[in-house]
């Protein structure tokens, strides 16, 4: 009896420690614009684009996803780079891409960084991508300071 207990006491400090979900796959993801706390131009709160294809790739709790179509285009044009890097704890990712294509407004320099806060549910992806300036902190900055633009997402990934 103490063998078992010893044995579900260790296996009950594995499961608490958490494994990660497999979320690597190939999905296809619909956006939505959302509050445009940045006053990015041409975005419209509100508007949807489909068919985003979004290939996530995973070693352990390490997590790459990489935006394909046009979408990793647009993101290749406006940020520098199309490729999120982050981790999965349980169900849970956090990817970032740290923008690259610098920009100006003034003295204000920035570059645009992005992020994705989501859940893995089976073949379901949902979450939220958020869009912040990093400046020079530069008075010219203005809002750009403190600035943060949102989307809402959700996918499907063929069943493994």
């Amino acid at each position: 009896m103490k063998k078992a207990l010893v044995v579900l006491a260790v296996f009950s400090q594995l499961v608490a420690c958490g494994g990660s979900t497999d979320v690597a796959g190939n999905y296809t993801v619909a956006l939505t614009n959302r509050e445009n706390g940045c006053a990015f131009t041409d975005w419209e709160e509100g508007k949807t684009s489909s068919g985003i294809p979004l290939d996530i790739t995973q070693d352990g709790n390490h997590v790459t996803a990489v935006v394909g179509g046009l979408a990793g285009v647009f993101l290749d044009l406006w940020l520098g780079e199309h490729t999120y890097t982050g981790t999965v704890s349980g169900s849970h990712l956090e990817l970032t891409l740290y923008g690259k294509n610098p920009k100006a407004q003034g003295n204000c320099t920035y570059t645009i960084n992005s992020e994705i806060d989501a859940e893995v549910d089976g073949d379901i992806l949902q979450g939220e991508i958020f869009y912040t300036a990093a400046t020079n902190q530069n008075p010219d900055c203005g809002t750009l300071q403190d600035c943060r633009s949102r989307q809402q997402f959700n996918g499907t990934r063929p069943p493994k």
